[in-house]
């Protein structure tokens, strides 16, 4: 299928791993240019160097920073940007009970603060050329919340709301906003979710993988690139009436009637 956006500038958040890269190589090889961030600047080169320089701009930054926000937005002012995907890692594992304030003061800048801030600055951006796509990517927490997660729980559930009223906005003006609710995949940040897992369960981390896989209707974990597709086909023109969306990537995980 032909996605349309060959040409199309889009910017990648948290470029340098897991569902970051995947979206932003599915991308970068349907013809589209994309801006890439995460904080290894190293690690970007390396990941797209193979890439034509008139392809991609890598803008190595750590999101949470005071100034970071200003200083990305400055790269999309010189042309038109046609989306923006905001992702990036999660904050640590963790009950109610076992979770210091500090914690939550920190989950919040690395969640969700930053996302509001960039959304709310480049949405007007978007809306002034009646066109745009804006993709969150979360958890499945948005919609069933996870033992042991409640940062994530939280604080994910929270940009999701943010992300349903701020669509709701700009809806008439071309720009559509949706979430992606990832379940378990086969990326880095799942090893943290194991390994508390098979502390907690005093079980080996091979014996908690498999019961996690276990757990997945479908019976395996996903892919960063199966997400990546669907990522890809949300940030394209072909997309236009669905906008205010959490659409569940989970291998039938939810348990829910609207999972």
């Amino acid at each position: 299928m032909n996605l349309d956006i060959e040409g199309h500038r889009i910017l990648v958040c948290g470029a340098s791993s897991g569902f970051g890269r995947a979206i932003a190589e599915t991308l970068l090889k349907e013809g589209a240019y994309c801006i890439v961030t995460a904080r290894r600047q190293e690690l970007l080169e390396e990941i797209y160097s193979d890439y034509p320089l008139d392809q991609v701009t890598t803008v190595p930054m750590d999101l949470t920073e005071p100034d970071a926000v200003d200083r990305l937005v400055k790269y999309t002012d010189e042309a038109l940007l046609h989306g923006v995907v905001l992702n990036a890692g999660g904050p640590p594992t963790g009950t109610p009970l076992k979770t210091t304030m500090s914690q939550w003061d920190e989950a919040y800048q690395l969640v969700m603060r930053w996302k509001i801030e960039l959304a709310t600055r480049l949405a007007p951006v978007l809306a002034e050329h009646n066109y745009g796509r804006m993709l969150f990517i979360e958890s499945q927490s948005v919609k069933q919340p996870l033992p042991s997660l409640v940062l994530s729980n939280a604080f994910r559930a929270g940009v999701t709301s943010f992300a349903k009223s701020l669509a709701l906005e700009v809806a008439d003006r071309g720009v559509t906003i949706n979430v992606i609710a990832p379940g378990s995949h086969n990326t880095p940040a799942i090893e943290r979710v194991i390994k508390n897992r098979s502390e907690s369960e005093q079980i080996s981390m091979e014996e908690a993988r498999e019961r996690m896989e276990a757990s997945i209707p479908v019976g395996r974990m996903g892919e960063a690139e199966e997400l990546a597709s669907l990522a890809a086909w949300l940030m394209s023109p072909l997309s236009g009436f669905v906008t205010g969306q959490t659409i569940s990537h989970d291998g039938g995980t939810i348990s829910g009637i609207f999972g």
